[in-house]
């Protein structure tokens, strides 16, 4: 199994792609700190993903605080003894005209997605290189940092996103001296409980479906393609790969049908 015996933190590990990559990366021999600013839901996801509580934990907090990455980077190594691995995944959309974004909704934006990361990634980071095994560490970024989709209007999402796509590469050559990996992927459309957020539950089953074509391979990605990517970044058959954001967009960044 490709995760034996490593560690791993999850932010955002509570719902949608971050609880699937973290059942997964327990499925294939792992251990996992699943982080998440709800306690109830974040104790109940890493119950789900290991009944026993031997091989996946909660950690309560909001990344946009550097002092919730610290803690999670704790609780891995008082629990586990050790951390292999950092899915760098917590953050929020919420589609808003960018003429109507006031400096509150932007600093949400901003902290919980580039400040999140870069504050969990540093906190990581440093135990990785105090451990001396390397590591690697996976980002979520996004197709809206790569290019506007007119739909779903989202200036300051993808401005955070963009920070964490340029973070990657920065990171990637920061840290290379110290055999720690730093990628990303690039979703599209993954349904996921996000989309709840902003849409009652009959908007989603009508909205959602609508977004398919907008995809060449004609479908919404599902949590799974998402996780696909992000284990395969974080796992050995990526040990020659660092600094790059893959697209896992079901073509759309290649261009149009």
């Amino acid at each position: 199994m490709r995760f034996q015996d490593k560690v791993a933190i999850v932010t955002g590990g509570n719902s949608g792609m971050g609880k699937e990559v973290a059942r997964r990366f327990v499925a294939e021999g792992g251990r996992v700190v699943v982080n998440g600013r709800n306690p109830a839901k974040t104790e109940a996801a890493a119950k789900d993903i290991d009944p026993t509580g031997k091989l996946a934990i909660p950690q309560i907090g909001d990344v946009a605080s550097p002092a919730t990455g610290e803690a999670a980077v704790k609780a891995a190594l008082d629990h586990f003894g050790r951390l292999d691995v950092l899915f760098n995944n917590a953050g929020i959309f919420i589609p808003k005209p960018f003429l109507e974004v006031d400096e509150a909704e932007y600093d949400r934006f901003a902290n919980a997605i580039l400040k999140g990361s870069f504050f969990a990634a540093q906190a990581a980071a440093k135990a990785m290189k105090a451990a001396g095994r390397g590591g690697a560490i996976v980002q979520t970024g996004s197709m809206w940092a790569l290019q506007a989709i007119g739909a779903t209007p989202s200036a300051a999402y993808s401005a955070a996103k963009a920070g964490v796509h340029a973070l990657t590469k920065n990171l990637a050559i920061e840290l290379a001296v110290d055999k720690i990996r730093v990628n990303a992927i690039a979703p599209g459309i993954i349904e996921t409980p996000v989309f709840n957020t902003f849409l009652s539950d009959e908007q989603v089953a009508q909205v959602l479906p609508t977004f398919n074509a907008m995809h060449p391979l004609g479908r919404n990605g599902q949590p799974e393609d998402a996780a696909e990517a992000l284990l395969f970044l974080a796992s050995d058959q990526a040990k020659w790969i660092t600094g790059v954001v893959l697209s896992v967009d079901g073509g759309i960044m290649a261009g149009r049908p």
